[in-house]
């Protein structure tokens, strides 16, 4: 699929993104002037939802279109938990930026629908109704497009229809926004889409949309391929796969004969530490680099034992996605809520262990365990490979498998716990985090880990063609695009 894109108002840039040519463009607080121009013909917009992103977004967009006479309006049905939390934030009913979900709906000329995934595949008739013609309707994740597909139905006619995903949790997206006052630029990257053009301003509504919620750079896709690649990739290593791997490592560790803390240390600290802070700065390659000899061969083994175990997983659940059956599996999830709600994913003894690990830890003494690395490391190339088959493009496979998960999601579970990476995103994501990092972890277990302990050879194909992967060259053109500056998570 050829990702090209033309645009009115911003300058698009052809880079080199691995083994192609893509075009993007380049956010920051200087294009903030552009926004009028980019939101012609909106008065009003209406976020819809106070989740993962509503939050974010909201005061994203407030803040960035401050003084510019188009209002930002937060919908959310009358008697919501979240009616407080909006205020709070500076929304409030009196100043006509704050209001029920349906009646914001139907006054905005730009809708960014982000409700729970469940909720919209629940209210989406109500929605479409609602909406006035040739206004927008946005959304920062394609699930309904997905979900639709499977019953059969469409968006309406005379709308336009289109995507900002930003490659992160909400919070980041906030964070970084706010970080971005003293640092051009930064920011969260998103990608976009248009589904449906039917005023011809389409493409321009969704940059400014990018821009002025920050995202130091904005990529085309497909709704269509966005929902795959993101249900997907919190399934595998941005969520789900990253907490099995853990949970794998540490028991493994704590079996050698490691005390608990020294085993957190090796396999969670290890990961969230200096294994993702080199990813973010210096790339993948430069995790192995770092290595001396022994570390280099151990890193190896791990690496060439966890690659295969992994693909086999991966390669099921983006098949789960593409044919529907996770997205049904999500539905069916929101009714039983009720019954059955989310527990609590890190009160095992290992995760109590990490309180005490948090509390005294010094960072410059965290390890980078070549073991850890090369089992994380393989994990992660297996969703890349997973994604290049599967036609997606190489900004939207380096984001969904990469830079999501050292830049944004791993902070949060390095500053408090898993739970709390997954807790603040959305609810597909945790969802899928709590399918499938099971398997991730009893799949290293019974395959990777015996593989390593029996000596098998090592795969000298397979590590050849990690040297030698595209992603290399498409993670280093990301990094130009992106500040120099990392997320300050903060509770």
């Amino acid at each position: 699929m050829k990702f090209d894109f033309t645009t009115n108002v911003f300058k698009k840039e052809k880079v080199k993104m691995g083994p192609a040519d893509e075009y993007i463009v380049r956010g920051g607080r200087d294009l903030f002037p552009l926004l009028p121009t980019a939101f012609k013909g909106i008065k009003q917009i209406g976020v819809i939802g106070w989740g993962s992103q509503g939050p974010a977004q909201s005061q994203n967009l407030r803040d960035s279109l401050e003084g510019t006479g188009i209002r930002v309006k937060v919908g959310l049905r009358k008697g919501s938990g979240s009616w407080a939390a909006a205020e709070k934030a500076g929304f409030a009913e009196s100043r006509g930026t704050l209001g029920e979900m349906i009646k914001v709906v139907s006054e905005s000329d730009l809708v960014i629908l982000l409700i729970a995934d469940a909720a919209q595949a629940k209210v989406y008739k109500e929605v479409f109704a609602a909406m006035k013609p040739r206004s927008t309707l946005g959304f920062s994740h394609g699930f309904l497009v997905g979900y639709l597909s499977t019953i059969g139905e469409k968006f309406r006619s005379d709308i336009n229809v289109i995507g900002v995903c930003p490659k992160g949790m909400g919070p980041s997206v906030r964070r970084l926004y706010e970080q971005g006052k003293t640092v051009n630029g930064a920011g969260i990257n998103s990608s976009f889409a248009v589904e449906q053009d039917a005023t011809g301003s389409a493409t321009d509504y969704a940059l400014g949309w990018s821009v002025a919620i920050g995202s130091p750079f904005t990529f085309m896709t497909s709704l269509e391929m966005e929902y795959r690649s993101d249900i997907f990739g919190e399934r595998g290593i941005l969520l789900g796969a990253v907490h099995g791997i853990v949970e794998a490592l540490y028991r493994r560790y704590v079996d050698g004969g490691m005390k608990g803390e020294a085993a957190f240390n090796e396999s969670v600290e290890s990961i969230t530490g200096p294994i993702s802070r080199m990813i973010s700065r210096k790339g993948l390659r430069a995790v192995y680099e770092s290595l001396d000899p022994a570390g280099k061969k151990t890193f190896e083994q791990a690496y060439s034992a966890s690659y295969r175990p992994c693909l086999e997983i991966l390669a099921e659940i983006y098949d789960e996605v593409a044919s529907g059956n996770e997205i049904r599996s999500v539905v069916m999830a929101g009714e039983r809520f009720a019954r059955f709600p989310m527990g609590t994913i890190d009160d095992t003894p290992m995760w109590k262990t990490g309180i005490k690990v948090r509390a005294a830890r010094v960072e410059e003494k965290i390890p980078l365990n070549p073991f850890t690395a090369g089992v994380y490391l393989a994990c992660m190339m297996a969703q890349i490979d997973i994604l290049s088959e599967r036609g997606h493009a190489f900004s939207e496979i380096a984001n969904e498998s990469v830079i999501e998960a050292v830049d944004s999601l791993n902070p949060y579970m390095h500053y408090k716990g898993v739970a709390y990476m997954v807790d603040n995103c959305s609810t597909t994501a945790r969802l899928g985090s709590r399918k499938w990092a099971p398997r991730f972890d009893y799949i290293l277990s019974q395959l990777a880990f015996p593989a390593v302990d029996e000596k098998r050879p090592v795969d000298a194909k397979l590590l050849d063609a990690f040297h030698k992967h595209p992603i290399h060259e498409a993670l280093a053109a990301a990094a130009e695009l992106r500040p120099s500056v990392d997320i300050a998570v903060r509770g």
